[in-house]
């Protein structure tokens, strides 16, 4: 397989060891710290209580790399301690690799100042972030109906804000979401209603989680295949997306 046709994570892979090789990272042996964070290190204290990380559904980790940060949306998250040449080197089948991998690439571009926003923002920055996404959404399709790949809650309810219930679709794979009804847009399975989410939309807004939870290329695919526009959003994906050139959204997102 050509490396344009691999999955995504391999594709960025590559690059990343190119990265790695021209700037002699992996001839020092650049440490790599992984950790998971509390909820309160990750998020600070918004006043929105039914974010994922705050009720336990997830976890991010933080990736520490020549003083530089980067993490991971991830519901596997696990403690990593190695070089940047041990993390191009993990199996990137296993979820908690693909986590710590992508977390660390983060890390390392932020280092290099190559990606914005690798670090989740902060209390009442979520909220910020969710209307400037609903904004520009507006500005760059007009109005459209959405589909948002990944409940977050704050940024569904600036999108049925902005495009109303009927200009609104939502998958999750959280079981305890899925069949409720948020902000008047029923959630519908991940696992099962996805494709007919991106067959029903003009413009598809997906989390960068995909891109640890495995889902991505096949949602990719399927966006191709109905030639869909989409936009990836959150700190997850920053380093992927910019080695890649993949459409991110990250508004509010930092670097430390």
């Amino acid at each position: 397989m050509s490396i344009e046709h691999a999955p995504i994570l391999e594709r960025a892979r590559a690059q990343f060891a190119e990265i790695i090789a021209h700037q002699r990272l992996q001839q020092i042996g650049v440490s790599v710290h992984v950790i998971p964070l509390t909820p309160e290190e990750a998020i600070g204290a918004p006043w929105r209580r039914d974010f994922p990380i705050i009720i336990g559904k997830e976890r991010v980790i933080e990736a520490r790399v020549l003083g530089a940060k980067g993490q991971a949306f991830t519901d596997s998250p696990q403690v990593f301690e190695g070089t940047v040449t041990d993390v191009l080197d993990l199996d990137l089948t296993v979820s908690q690799n693909r986590a710590v991998f992508v977390a660390a690439l983060n890390a390392v571009l932020n280092h290099l100042g190559m990606v914005k926003g690798a670090v989740h923002c902060k209390d009442d920055e979520p909220e910020r972030c969710a209307v400037e996404i609903a904004d520009t959404i507006a500005r760059r399709f007009g109005q459209s109906t959405v589909g948002l790949i990944g409940l977050n809650p704050a940024i569904a309810e600036r999108l049925v804000e902005r495009f109303g219930v009927a200009g609104v679709r939502i998958t999750d794979l959280d079981p305890d979401n899925v069949g409720s009804r948020r902000f008047g847009v029923e959630i519908w399975d991940g696992n099962h209603r996805t494709e007919d989410l991106i067959a029903v939309s003009d413009v598809v807004l997906l989390t960068g989680t995909t891109l640890v939870n495995g889902t991505f290329d096949h949602i990719l695919e399927l966006i191709a295949t109905r030639e869909k526009r989409y936009v990836v959003y959150g700190m997850t994906a920053a380093g992927v997306c910019r080695l890649t050139g993949i459409d991110r959204i990250c508004p509010c997102g930092r670097e430390s």
